[in-house]
């Protein structure tokens, strides 16, 4: 009788637990893909948190397959991703994954500007069109349909260099590891030989006053959906004119016209954004390290650290708000000009302060932002483009304002005259941001800095 009891009880008690299962929980039979002509699955899958067999909470279902779909996104493999819910039953899913490929092939003529932004060259180069680069750029960036990626480029004009690189398909089972390797030869004719005052003075000629020779090889690695790093390897040779040298004695320290080494840095990236293009959402934490010169005969001697987070915040009713903080120290104090470096390159600057450049030792950066959603709008150009890596064009726009602050310590101020080293400063003011296909974000500035300058700033940037 009690054996009869405790069958009973049992059976009770599993059906009341299979009634919560598929009340509560549904269980993923199958993931389809769709889409994918040249990618091979496991790329996408890999991304994937979702697996064939897991139960899923209906409650949380939306959000968890959003999330993989933005991490299949920020593959930068595909224009439009869908992840669609297939119901077999009550309590039996199937997953597809619909995606739309980019155009992973393009060979095509580049001209830009040589100088460090678009305002610099407006600005103070005085829109001289004899400051640009030319040439032919080619890129397959998915070549075997493994993520692997095979760059050519050959360039002229103001800044002639030539490239060749190729980043593997994945190492492992797991798809975490990869190698890539590439040669870059950059020469120089005019060319800054130093910074005076913060901005960057050069040395016109017609004959070859610098040339760099850049081979290089990278471990990658994977961990998780959200942690990379990387090591590097690498040799670098410079040489310089003997002009150069004389103008400025410390752009290889010590008067040389030649600087050899190896180098190795490592570098993480811890990345949670929701979209690596223009994110809104999430955050990013980054460390490396740097170690110029390596073997004895190496005329360099040169240890950098750098750090930076990032945050991104949803406010509501579209608005957004982000921060940045980052920070660089380097050692010994005295460096090569030729490696020394504080604000006013990249993204590394106070934004009012684009066409300055702070040199330094040592820096912080805070970057903060406010922004409003104008609108976020797909179009379907089906009916007038049938190339499909073009017919989906996505566009979006947001007011912006922003309030930054930063300081560079430069232990050799009097070298270059600095106005900006060894003090604080800080920049305001309002943006427009557009974003649209293939990574393409334009900017355009108003700007209030420190100096009491007013000025209209432009920006095109492509995350490639």
């Amino acid at each position: 009788m009690n054996k009869f009891r405790f069958f009973f009880v049992f059976c009770f008690l599993q059906v009341c637990y299979c009634q919560g299962f598929a009340a509560d929980s549904v269980f993923v039979r199958q993931i389809l893909i769709k889409g994918n002509v040249r990618t091979k699955d496991k790329i996408i899958l890999r991304e994937v948190g979702v697996r064939p067999g897991d139960s899923l909470k209906k409650a949380l279902m939306n959000e968890v397959l959003e999330t993989d779909r933005r991490k299949i996104v920020n593959t930068n493999l595909f224009i439009a991703v869908n992840i669609a819910v297939i119901d077999i039953s009550d309590s039996v899913i199937d997953l597809e994954i619909e995606v739309k490929e980019r155009l992973y092939f393009v060979a095509f003529p580049v001209f830009y500007l040589a100088d460090r932004n678009f305002n610099e060259w407006w600005y103070e180069r005085k829109r001289d069109l004899k400051r640009t680069i030319y040439g032919v750029y080619s890129k397959h960036s998915n070549l075997t349909g493994n993520n692997d990626q095979l760059k050519l480029r050959a360039e002229f004009g103001f800044v002639p260099n030539f490239e060749i690189a190729y980043s593997t398909p994945y190492l492992d089972k797991d798809l975490t590891k990869r190698i890539s390797v590439g040669v870059l030869y950059v020469m120089n004719k005019t060319m800054a030989y130093r910074t005076w005052q913060d901005k960057l003075q050069f040395f016109q000629s017609e004959s070859k006053q610098r040339e760099r020779l850049y081979i290089y090889s990278v471990f990658s690695q994977r961990k998780g959906f959200y942690q990379n790093q990387q090591l590097e390897l690498s040799y670098t040779q410079v040489q310089i004119g003997d002009t150069i040298a004389v103008l400025n004695p410390n752009y290889l320290l010590e008067a040389r016209q030649k600087q050899n080494y190896f180098l190795a840095s490592y570098a993480y990236v811890y990345d949670k954004r929701d979209n690596r293009q223009y994110a809104l959402d999430g955050y990013s934490v980054s460390f490396g390290a740097t170690k110029y010169g390596l073997l004895p005969s190496d005329n360099i001697n040169l240890f950098s650290l750098s750090a930076g987070f990032t945050q991104y915040i949803p406010l509501g009713k579209k608005f957004y708000a982000n921060y940045s903080v980052r920070g660089r120290v380097s050692f010994p104090k005295t460096q090569p000009f030729l490696q020394t470096l504080g604000l006013g390159y990249r993204n590394d600057l106070v934004r009012g302060y684009e066409l300055y450049v702070i040199d330094g030792q040592r820096y912080g950066l805070i970057k903060t932002n406010l922004k409003y959603q104008l609108f976020n709008r797909t179009f379907d150009l089906k009916k007038y483009l049938k190339i499909k890596q073009f017919n989906t064009f996505p566009i979006a726009a947001y007011l912006n304002s922003f309030i930054d602050v930063g300081y560079v310590k430069n232990e050799f101020s009097a070298w270059n005259n600095s106005r900006l080293a060894n003090k604080l400063i800080a920049g305001t003011g309002l943006g427009l941001d557009v974003v649209t296909f293939y990574n393409v974000v334009g900017r355009i500035n108003y700007s209030l800095n420190g100096l009491g300058e007013r000025r209209v700033f432009f920006a095109v940037t492509r995350d490639f």
